[in-house]
This record gives structure tokens, sequence and C-alpha cells, in this order.
């Protein structure tokens, strides 16, 4: 068994991630970690836990806490775990993060877009991303992960056979993606209360997602690709939806495109790739760690559309961690995130 902990147990990717890890045959969760309601109960936070972790919220101490698991979860927000990750992994404790402290290989654009000051350039150079479909290779023998977020994570899979199969203009891509209100996380702001958000749909962050999804579109196309992408938020619990729009460099049908995609992704339990003319919804993978994706080539703009649907907190969060960690000690990947998406 492998002992694991959660730094960050008591926001929803954390409690998320707890959720997932119960089911998990080979894993022991010992330690639950928040600064900011640290000698709370975490029934105390999340009543549907009881009798099921009846844990109480620990402060961080390094000591204690490496000499007591094996991996770390770090579900914090941005600029928390570049500061604590550095001694545990000195202490040999290998960390999956899920924040966005080691995800851009550029530390002048994390400070850029994150407004926070950057890890240690090292460490960002040696930090494996997280995508567990197109790096699975690296994150083998990755000791400290950056997981993807949400958004990403639509995007590339849904992007990625058509760029690296260089039928798509890597500038000529728009995405129009749509997140349900739990991305936003679990602190309280005006935009995300009820009254603000019922019946109601906004967009946000204009030309700030960017970044992250570049840096992945260069290293996959090998060549500078320039993105729009606009984000908003809509009035549901989970998911995300993320239709991208990319012109085509000749001429393709759909059924060659479906085709393209199915083979890339025939040994991806994860992603499923739907026949002409079907396309995804977000309740459709909720709960699960699926990623769904349709396609169509509109042949009087001979552009490519494609609808990429994932769970935000699963694939987009908690989910990948886990198969990550799957990744990590070779186990079976499907390993503890076999589940039916819940319907209706």
């Amino acid at each position: 068994m492998v002992k694991v902990g959660v730094i960050g147990a008591n926001g929803y990717g954390g409690v998320e991630l707890l959720r997932l890890l119960k089911q998990h045959p080979l894993v022991n969760v010992e330690k639950v970690i928040s600064h900011s309601t640290q000698g709370c109960k975490l029934t105390e936070q999340y009543p549907h836990l009881n009798d099921v972790y009846e844990m109480t919220l620990e402060k961080i101490d390094i000591e204690e806490i490496a000499s007591n698991v094996d991996l770390l979860f770090f579900a914090t927000p941005s600029g928390v775990s570049k500061e604590i990750i550095p001694p545990f992994l000195e202490r040999k404790v290998k960390c999956i993060d899920l924040s966005g402290d080691f995800r851009l290989k550029d530390g002048l654009l994390y400070e850029k877009w994150y407004k926070n000051t950057q890890a240690k350039n090292e460490l960002l150079q040696n930090a494996t991303y997280g995508l567990t479909e197109l790096f699975r290779s690296e994150i083998k023998n990755g000791h400290l992960i950056a997981n993807p977020g949400c958004y990403p994570t639509a995007t590339i899979l849904g992007v990625y056979p058509a760029l690296k199969a260089k039928w798509i203009d890597q500038k000529s891509i728009i995405i129009d993606g749509k997140s349900g209100i739990s991305g936003a996380g679990r602190n309280a702001s005006i935009g995300n209360i009820f009254a603000e958000i019922n019946e109601n749909m906004k967009a946000y962050k204009i030309g700030l997602h960017q970044h992250i999804l570049e840096q992945l579109l260069n290293v996959i196309s090998g060549e500078e690709a320039r993105i729009s992408f606009t984000t908003h938020l809509v009035p549901m619990t989970r998911g995300i939806m993320c239709t991208i729009y990319a012109d085509l460099k000749e001429t393709i049908s759909t059924q060659e495109m479906i085709d393209l995609y199915k083979e890339t992704y025939k040994d991806e339990y994860f992603v499923r790739i739907r026949s002409a003319n079907e396309w995804p919804a977000t309740k459709e993978v909720t709960g699960s760690n699926f990623c769904d994706i349709g396609l169509r080539v509109d042949e009087r703009t001979n552009r490519l559309v494609i609808v990429s649907v994932i769970d935000n907190l699963v694939k987009g969060a908690a989910g990948q961690a886990i198969q990550n960690m799957n990744v990590i000690n070779a186990w079976y990947e499907k390993t503890g995130l076999e589940n039916v998406p819940l319907y209706p």
C-alpha cells in the first residue's frame, strides 16, 4: 500500500481526491492538511464524509508529513505549492501539484499570467507536465508532476490528433470554453453567488488563458501557435465544454477526421470519440475521468469543429492526478477510476 496525503483537502479539488482515493485498493490516505481550517474535522467542512473520513485537518508540518507519506497531492491555490513542495522533494516524497505553479517552463511567463513570483527554475525544468495521454513515458519516472488544468486538458486532448497530423493551421485555432461554477473553487465571491450565476452566462478573464495552451501547442506542432480563447461561466456545478475551431490545410472529410482521432486514441481508455453527427454533453461525463470528443468538418468553410467535454473536478483535476499516480507506480492505469458517469 502506498501512503498518501492531500494538502488543501478542504477545497473542491481536495475533497474530490478523497472521494476517488477511497475506492483505490492500493492507497491509504494518511494525512489531510489545510492551512486555513487546521484543527477542524473533515466532516465539519463536508458532512457527506460522515463515517467515511473521520479525520482532522492538520497543519503543514514538513517532517511529520514526510515521515508518514510516500506521495503528496497538492490541491492548493496558485502560489502556495511552489513554496512548500521543495522540502518534500528533498525528503524523497513524490508530489503531484494540481495548481499552476509548475506548468510553465518559462518562469517569467508565470509571473506575467499569475501575478506571482516564479518557482525555482531548476524545479520548473524538472517538473513533468501531467497530461497522461501525451506524456505517459515522462510521467513514469517523474517525481514532481504538474497536473494540467481543466481547460488545457479538454482543449489539448481535443486538438492534439489534428495538430499532430498537421491537418490544421496552428495559428487559426479559436476556443470557446464553458465551465461550471465549481471551477472557481469554494471561496465565496460576489460573482459566484446564486443570484449572480443562476439563469446567467458570462465571459470572464478574456485573453488570460492562452499561456499554457500555446506552450503545449508549440511542442505538439513544432511551430509557433497563436490561439484565441474565451472562457464562459455557466450555471451548472460541474463540467467543461470546449468548442474548438481550426482552419484545415487540405480537404479532409469528417469521417477521415474521426478515423484519425479513433486511431490516435485507440489505446486510451479515458478518451472516447463519438461517431459522425454525435455530440458529447457535459452531463455524459459527470463524475468520471472520461474526455468525450465530437468532430465535424464544415466543408463550406473548410474548417474543423471539435467539441470536447470533461468533468472539471475529475479528468480536469483529481481524476487525472490519480491517473498520474497510477502511472508513476506502474499500476493498472484505470485503478480507482472506472466510475461510470452519473446520469442524469
